[in-house]
């Protein structure tokens, strides 16, 4: 019995520092947290996790280590907010992954991300086809922002009074890095022989030099060249 009371004991007081601790270092939206501010709450629950579970460990012992983790957290934000250059030390930056319409695929390979991933938040953020993209910057907190090109943003159909027309397919990725994805061809029932026709009038011997495709909602291909490996 007594075990159990010096657990929830622990427990309460483990809770109550750490709620008093977030209230002083501030609070954001889950949207808005970094990769470090995930690390932060990380490392600080796992604290508690420890004080409570392991008894060896004292109260005190694991209160420090908590203050001055959250005054470690606390200098570097303040610095951040007036050093720039510790800011890039400590901060990841904004990257372009789509510039004047063009893929960089050097940052997609630095960042270990693939079209799947870029195509995703693209859908998110309602975005379904990649030809409208002008800019799409992916930010420090894993979102994507996107600036559409002047044309693909302007007035609409029902601006008008156009009928709108039903798309004859939902833009969907065809090749990825040089492999034909299997699914979309399934699905819209296309063959090899169609997808041969196409590299050939897009100026491509083989699929090896793609490096991403996408079937447009009109029915047209998108093709994107794969850049010779540095």
């Amino acid at each position: 019995m007594d075990g159990i009371l010096i657990t929830i004991y622990r427990t309460v007081l483990g809770f109550a520092f750490l709620l008093m601790l977030m209230r002083l270092l501030g609070k954001k939206q889950l949207g808005e947290l970094t990769f470090f501010n995930y690390a932060t709450g990380i490392a600080m629950g796992n604290i508690i996790g420890d004080m409570v579970v392991h008894k060896e460990i004292t109260v005190w012992e694991s209160l420090a280590s908590l203050t001055f983790w959250a005054i470690a957290v606390f200098s570097i934000e303040f610095l951040n907010r007036h050093s720039p250059l510790l800011t890039k030390l400590t901060k990841s930056q904004p990257t372009i992954v789509i510039k004047k319409g063009q893929i960089m695929q050097k940052e997609l390979k630095r960042m270990q991300m693939s079209m799947d991933d870029l195509l995703m938040l693209l859908r998110i953020g309602a975005v379904f086809d990649i030809t409208e993209v002008e800019y799409a910057v992916m930010e420090p907190n894993g979102q994507l922002s996107v600036l559409k090109k002047p044309l693909k943003d302007s007035v609409t159909k029902e601006d008008l009074n156009i009928p709108p027309e039903a798309p004859q397919y939902l833009p969907t990725m065809l090749i990825s890095n040089g492999e034909k994805i299997d699914q979309p061809f399934k699905e819209y029932s296309l063959s090899d022989e169609w997808l041969d026709k196409q590299l050939k009038s897009a100026g491509y011997q083989d699929v090896k030099e793609v490096f991403f495709a996408q079937l447009q909602d009109d029915g047209e291909v998108f093709f994107v060249k794969k850049e010779k490996s540095s």
